[in-house]
């Protein structure tokens, strides 16, 4: 990849200072699909003190890509779900929700996938050599294969469609597992890899009042979680999967 095209963030940036709170240039787009895990599904999480028991919901209308669509007016497809792997949507949970389905092709696919693969399910990193460009039901079952198969069958369907991969968090990729750190690294996401950055508004205010100990199951880290944070009602403290993030 030629180093022009690479973003980098100068010394004395302060993103919280230049805020996008209109969806920015995301206006372009009419249709946007968001494919992947909880982090993209609006996931949240109850707990049952009675049962001691932890219950987890999709909640489509509170993911970062639907308040995306509704500041930018785009229509955002959910594809996702809490748990999602790149190697269980391929084998059969895309097809059996109708999401290969060309009638729901969309301009733009943002896709959030990793986590569970790497961490959850063990699967293997894979290399570039595990993907086969004429048939991607031949790639080999690995991260990678699985990955580039979600995005050569998306872009069969609209081959102009644009791409946008999500990285995953540093601390699943060098903390968690510095084994598999070198998948930052990896040919195929320097080819690929952009950052996506969206303001979620205003509906973590709504969310103070008698809430405490709330956690945070996102990246996208917005100055209307700050106040909440700041206030002690988002702590973190009882999650169960990565307190830190």
């Amino acid at each position: 990849m030629n180093n022009q095209f690479r973003y980098t963030a100068p010394a004395d940036e302060k993103p919280l200072d230049n805020l996008v709170t209109d969806g920015g240039y995301a206006s372009i787009f009419r249709t946007v699909a968001f494919v992947g895990d909880s982090l993209s599904s609006g996931e949240f999480e109850t707990f049952d003190p009675e049962k001691n028991e932890r219950h987890y919901y999709d909640m489509f209308e509170y993911s970062w890509g639907q308040f995306a669509a509704r500041m930018a007016g785009f229509t955002a497809y959910n594809f996702s779900r809490g748990g999602m792997t790149a190697s269980e949507y391929c084998d059969s949970y895309a097809a059996a929700k109708d999401w290969w389905n060309p009638a729901l092709k969309a301009q733009a696919y943002v896709i959030a996938l990793g986590v569970n693969d790497l961490i959850n399910a063990g699967q293997p990193v894979g290399e570039m050599s595990d993907i086969n460009p004429e048939d991607p039901t031949k790639n080999a079952k690995t991260f990678t294969g699985y990955y580039a198969r979600v995005i050569q069958q998306y872009k069969a369907i609209q081959p102009d469609a644009k791409f946008f991969l999500v990285t995953m968090p540093h601390q699943v990729m060098y903390e968690a597992n510095p084994d598999k750190a070198a998948l930052a690294d990896a040919h195929f996401f320097q080819e690929f890899r952009l950052f996506i950055g969206l303001h979620l508004g205003d509906f973590f205010f709504d969310l103070g009042g008698d809430h405490q100990h709330l956690g945070l199951h996102t990246e996208a880290l917005t100055d209307g979680v700050l106040p909440l944070l700041e206030s002690g009602v988002i702590d973190n403290s009882r999650k169960t999967i990565m307190q830190t993030i």
